[in-house]
């Protein structure tokens, strides 16, 4: 009787651990099951856009329009007094602050089109008594190079590691901006989308996303070139637990 009350109790302290372990297993098995619930409920947006520019077919941006707080570096010939500097900051307001000379309004401007108007201003302007005078048949000339972009961003929202703004350089897709952003135990890839901003009362531009394809198959399709404004929205499912995150739910 003794051994046998022994083996019991030994059965009894190992299945303690074994019980324990059974029942976290359970656990877990039923949170994907319920993730997979969850993903289920989540409807897949957006339609796919054969003739957007995507990998291995971009397309160049239009002119680049200046807005608040962009750097711009400005060379003018001949040159204005000593200690102007060459790199301006557009203000909150849109003017840039050309010192003595006076403001120019260059927001909603191409950089051409900003040249011209910083010059007609120049032309236009009495010149500072320290300038180098110029020929009577003679005008200044403007020349404007983007030395910072600091106005155009696309977003990434939804299950991602890093949700946030990224800046837009003409030359981002799809892939890009998930490999910043990073992806979650409890994101679902699969139902991924790009909202394209469009003007008020136009139709919504909603683009489908096949993450599978671009990522499994080097499908280019979908893997959209992204323009400033774009959000890539990144659906998931709530996030694990604290018992969910132990057991590599999260």
């Amino acid at each position: 009787m003794t051994r046998m009350s022994t083996t019991l109790k030994t059965l009894g302290r190992r299945a303690g651990p074994i019980a324990v372990l059974g029942c976290l297993f359970a656990t877990c098995g039923c949170s994907s099951i319920t993730r997979k619930h969850e993903a289920n409920k989540i409807p897949q947006l957006g339609v796919i856009d054969p003739n957007q520019p995507r990998e291995l077919h971009k397309a160049p941006f239009p002119p680049y329009v200046i807005e608040p707080p962009d750097e711009l570096e400005i060379a003018i010939r001949p040159p204005l007094p000593d200690g102007m500097p060459s790199t301006f900051v557009v203000q909150p307001d849109g003017f840039v602050d050309l010192g003595f000379v006076g403001d120019v309004f260059v927001a909603g401007l191409t950089l051409s089109d900003a040249e011209e108007r910083i010059a007609q201003h120049l032309n236009e302007t009495k010149r500072p008594d320290n300038a180098e005078p110029l020929p009577a048949d003679r005008k200044y000339e403007v020349s404007i190079r983007l030395a910072n972009n600091q106005s155009k961003f696309y977003y990434v929202m939804g299950a991602v590691g890093n949700q946030g703004r990224f800046k837009s350089t003409g030359n981002e897709t799809v892939l890009d901006a998930v490999l910043q952003a990073g992806l979650r135990s409890n994101s679902l890839p699969d139902k991924m989308y790009v909202a394209r901003p469009h003007p008020h009362g136009g139709p919504d531009i909603i683009l489908k996303v096949d993450w599978f394809g671009i990522r499994d198959r080097g499908d280019t399709l979908t893997n959209y070139q992204l323009v400033p404004g774009d959000r890539v929205i990144v659906p998931g499912t709530k996030p694990p637990g604290v018992l969910g995150s132990l057991l590599g739910g999260g």
